[in-house]
């Protein structure tokens, strides 16, 4: 399962997450580790939610209370999906998952636990359209995560 932060206008207008040239290269990343979250064998299928369900005004950054209200919802799709590890992609997402205000680049690196279940830390890819240095470090996380599935698989 991935979670990711709040939707951006396209998002919000086709009602699905991660669209545009972000979700291009989501989808890369996706492909290059044999998943997709198209239809298709479950083992290799990936669930996609958000942190927060609407998209904020002007897409200013989400307030921590409007996190907490929308916890209730992703916390029942996690109920729902069943997922054997979470990636948390971006600063919002990871901050609020792990209730943490540690920045991505000292969370990353690592398998996290949460709710019983491990949680990788990476970018979100409209950050690595920004800053492509930092996809090296993204596929690192995402073998990470990777291993980790493989690892709940055991």
């Amino acid at each position: 399962m991935i979670v990711g932060e709040a939707p951006g206008e396209q998002e919000d207008l086709r009602g699905e997450p991660f669209v545009g040239a972000a979700g291009q290269l989501l989808d890369q990343m996706l492909a290059a580790l044999g998943l997709s979250r198209e239809a298709g064998p479950p083992q290799r299928q990936v669930y996609i939610a958000n942190t927060l369900k609407c998209r904020p005004p002007r897409n200013r950054n989400p307030e921590p209370a409007e996190l907490q209200q929308c916890q209730p919802y992703l916390l029942r799709q996690v109920e729902l999906v069943q997922p054997r590890v979470v990636l948390a992609m971006g600063r919002f997402a990871v901050q609020s998952l792990l209730e943490s205000t540690e920045p991505i680049g000292r969370l990353r690196g690592r398998v996290h636990r949460w709710r019983g279940r491990p949680l990788v830390v990476t970018y979100h890819p409209a950050y690595l359209l920004r800053n492509p240095a930092d996809k090296a470090r993204a596929w690192t996380d995402l073998c990470l995560a990777a291993h980790a599935l493989r690892s709940a698989d055991a």
